[in-house]
């Protein structure tokens, strides 16, 4: 059956999969949604046998119809190779009542290379198939760690160039040593002066900027997306989920069939958003428990059914979650208003004219689906400490975030069901933090520095992805405010 996709604000036709992925984002403004969520019609015996590569061909090939089986395959073999450090590419780790799955052994150590490593292999493919004859400029915001897997999946990779804007101030001193010495003649970074959701909200602009498309178009260019509204983002993102439900068939930790609790630290919603779907496609998910920072809108959004972006941005532990506008959760609401395009786009249109939008208590009533809490800082600390105290396993801030409402959720509801988190970054991406939280202050030590104490401290081998930028020269080093991002654009494509 083709799975076609439509906008969530409904002014444009429904397009293939291949379109939807070169899009990125619907000439309305609105995101890209399957217009029918496909049902798993694997056995999860067959599944339970599987590669990590074979789960994501079956997961895949539902929803990317247009694709044939040796495209799709070619995407995955190229993906999910030598750049992770584990033949499982995402293992589970059983520690302190929970299984945590590693999302974290590619080349950037961070979830975002599940999807990142494939998503450049989309792109090029649907390219030929829609015979276009442009370069493609991936044009992306980062809140640090889909800017560097980006850029690691894109660079070199003919017919495209990347564009990665990210917060100066806002990410890990790591995270931004990763995207200041990417390599590749066709990978440009940049630093903004303002947050995440000032770059997030400046490349929407440019993505909408009509009189920008045709300049790039006279020039030869036109832009796509590798931020997480793109769907070809958002479906490897499943894959994850229901390989990780049948390795727990596999080993005997699950029955076939039983109900397991999902926990994702979340910020633009996608990575949960996946779960759903994945839920939706009929894998045995009872809760899906959004983690929040301490910028709480999704937690909010959740308890009141406010989304109000109005508030003190919160700089964090947990940077890749400093998010205000979660652009991702507009699939959701899309589905809450019974797929009417109308309301969406008026809701949408509320929160960025006003900063807020209410759903009423029938869309409401829809999300008994989810728990939303959150952890501050001083948790999100404690939860590293006790998860390292009680099983000797070390955690990011991130992923601390996700244990630390786990336990809040099992507190509230003495709900024990097997339950998966989502172990989203390395503890290496946040050393200074997760050394703090474990009692070792090493305030004489320099990030690196930092990287050998927690080495020594835990056991746990330095990723290859850190050894790399441990002496890697700095090639990137240009920094706009938010409102010259589209001059930074013209001029890196010199486009006058």
């Amino acid at each position: 059956m083709q799975v076609l996709y439509k906008s969530t604000r409904g002014k444009e036709q429904a397009v293939t999969a291949s379109m939807a992925i070169l899009k990125g984002l619907s000439e309305d403004g609105g995101l890209f949604v399957p217009d029918s969520i496909p049902k798993l019609d694997v056995s999860m015996e067959k599944l339970a046998q599987m590669t990590y590569q074979e789960t994501a061909y079956e997961v895949m090939s539902r929803f990317l119809t247009d694709f044939t089986e040796e495209e799709l395959k070619d995407c995955i073999r190229k993906a999910y190779d030598s750049k992770f450090d584990t033949e499982k590419i995402a293992p589970l780790h059983e520690a302190d009542g929970a299984y945590f799955l590693e999302l974290f052994h590619g080349a950037t150590i961070a979830f975002k290379d599940m999807a990142l490593s494939i998503l450049p292999h989309l792109m090029t493919t649907a390219a030929k198939k829609n015979d276009v004859k442009n370069e493609i400029v991936i044009l992306t915001a980062t809140s640090g760690d889909t800017g560097k897997a980006a850029m690691a999946g894109f660079a070199d990779v003919p017919g495209t160039k990347i564009i990665v804007f990210y917060p100066k101030h806002g990410v890990s001193p790591i995270q931004e040593k990763q995207m200041v010495t990417q390599k590749g003649a066709n990978t440009y970074v940049v630093g903004i002066t303002g947050n995440f959701d000032d770059a997030q909200t400046a490349v929407k602009k440019m993505f909408n900027d009509r009189e920008m498309a045709s300049e790039l178009d006279k020039a030869g260019f036109q832009f796509s997306s590798a931020n997480s509204i793109n769907i070809g983002r958002l479906v490897p993102q499943i894959v994850y989920y229901v390989y990780a439900y049948a390795t727990l068939v596999r080993d005997g930790k699950i029955k076939d069939g039983q109900e397991i609790n999902v926990v994702v630290p979340t910020g633009n919603f996608g990575n949960i958003l996946a779960a759903y779907y994945a839920k939706q496609m009929g894998l045995p998910i009872h809760k899906l428990i959004c983690a929040s920072n301490e910028n709480r809108v999704l937690y909010d959004f959740f308890r009141t059914g406010t989304y109000d972006r109005r508030r003190d941005f919160i700089l964090t532990t947990s940077p890749s979650m400093d998010i205000l506008i979660s652009s991702n959760l507009e699939r959701l609401i899309y589905r809450l208003t019974g797929e009417n395009a109308e309301k969406c786009a008026e809701l949408m249109k509320s929160l960025s004219e006003g900063g807020e939008y209410t759903i009423t208590e029938d869309m409401k009533a829809q999300l008994g689906d989810f728990y939303g809490n959150f952890c501050s800082e001083e948790e999100t600390a404690q939860a590293i400490s006790e998860t390292y105290k009680n099983s000797n396993y070390v955690i990011d801030t991130h992923t601390a975030v996700a244990a630390g409402v786990y336990k809040k959720y099992v507190g509230e509801t003495e709900d024990h069901i097997p339950t998966v988190i989502a172990s989203t970054a390395s503890p290496y991406k946040f050393t200074r933090s997760v050394m703090e939280a474990l009692g070792e202050d090493h305030k004489e030590l320099d990030d690196f520095g930092l990287v050998d104490a927690l080495s020594r401290f835990s056991g746990v081998p330095i990723p290859r992805a850190v050894e790399e930028i441990r002496t890697a020269p700095v090639l990137h080093d240009r920094v706009v405010d938010a409102p010259d991002m589209p001059d930074a654009v013209r001029d890196i494509l010199n486009i006058k």
